[in-house]
């Protein structure tokens, strides 16, 4: 009899030990705050919205919890590494890494601190990671922007089917519009068309560089490419008077200067990466296993306001941009 009170007793002070073992981790874990440092490379529509939607993510499931620390590299790559820099001192718990070369300074930064990028086109270039499967590894994962570029192509084709020459123009210095052209390219080339590079090494060229395609092109192309994103009325001056279309590859650029983009959503890119954030965070994901994340749906669109000066005609199944235009 003894033997059984001993053993109950003792199963209750366990009972409760164990009790009091759980409440206190739900405690800790209650009282976990997280700093998330955000390296937004320059503020235009596309990265603005991405950057927004990764925000909105985490917030939703992590609420006051999470502080952002969000810094803007106003287009330059050297403040992109001062930034990631400072993010490593203050020991942050993750960095989002929106465009490019704001990933390749975060990479370069830490091989500790979990890094996500977002807004960037292709890793393996990015990265420089030959024969790229789909999974970084290490401390980056993140999601793509990559629309089907081939799509893309066939896009301009759909619109413009009697243009021969198209120009493709784009900034030199983003590994990832390189990789854009190249490949739309090598598929409009295979449509008949006669395709010429319009490289410019910054702004400060781009309105001779788009003048000079403007007058020698039909149709010119720009891909997601962020100093053209960041200069959309240099281009839109200087192509519109001369009458030549504009095919963007996303959304913003459009809106600023294009006729027409098959176009993904940055917000909901944006909440997608805050989401994979939130499953390291709060779930203890392992990053190096997470596969970099692609959007699932792309939209035809087009800026009625552009087309409707240029007599551009726009099948059914195109969806207008709401401009500023478009809202006066």
């Amino acid at each position: 009899m003894k033997k059984q009170v001993l053993a109950a007793t003792l199963a209750g002070v366990l009972t409760v030990g164990m009790v009091g073992s759980v409440t206190t981790v739900s405690a800790e874990e209650a009282d976990k705050t997280y700093t998330i440092g955000i390296c937004q490379l320059v503020q235009h529509v596309a990265l603005d919205a991405a950057t927004q939607g990764f925000k909105d993510a985490v917030t939703e499931a992590l609420g006051d919890a999470v502080t952002f620390d969000e810094q803007n590299a106003q287009g330059d790559s050297n403040t992109c590494s001062t930034i990631i820099n400072s993010f490593v001192s203050n020991n942050v718990d993750l960095i989002l890494a929106n465009a490019t070369p704001a990933l390749q300074a975060a990479a370069a930064g830490t091989n500790e601190i979990p890094i996500l990028g977002t807004s960037v086109t292709e890793y393996g270039v990015a990265l420089e990671i030959s024969d790229f499967d789909g999974t970084v590894g290490g401390n980056i994962s993140g999601t793509s922007d990559l629309a089907p570029l081939e799509d893309q192509a066939a896009m301009l084709q759909e619109l413009f089917p009697d243009a021969k020459n198209v120009g493709l123009l784009y900034c030199s210095a983003e590994a990832n519009s390189q990789y854009q052209v190249d490949t739309v390219k090598a598929a409009l080339e295979e449509l008949g068309y006669t395709c010429e590079y319009y490289a410019f090494s910054d702004s400060n060229d781009l309105s001779s560089v788009a003048t000079t395609a403007a007058s020698e092109s039909d149709v010119i192309y720009v891909p997601t490419d962020n100093t053209v994103a960041s200069n959309t009325e240099i281009i839109n001056n200087i192509c519109l008077p001369a009458e030549v279309p504009v095919s963007a590859g996303e959304e913003g650029l459009c809106a600023g200067c294009g006729v027409a983009t098959l176009s993904i959503s940055y917000y909901d890119l944006g909440k997608a990466t805050g989401e994979m954030a939130v499953r390291i965070l709060k779930d203890g994901e392992d990053i190096s296993t997470m596969p970099i994340e692609y959007a699932p749906n792309f939209t035809k669109e087009y800026n009625a306001d552009i087309c409707e000066q240029l007599g551009v005609e726009i099948p059914d199944d195109y969806v207008a941009i709401e401009t500023e235009e478009a809202a006066e």
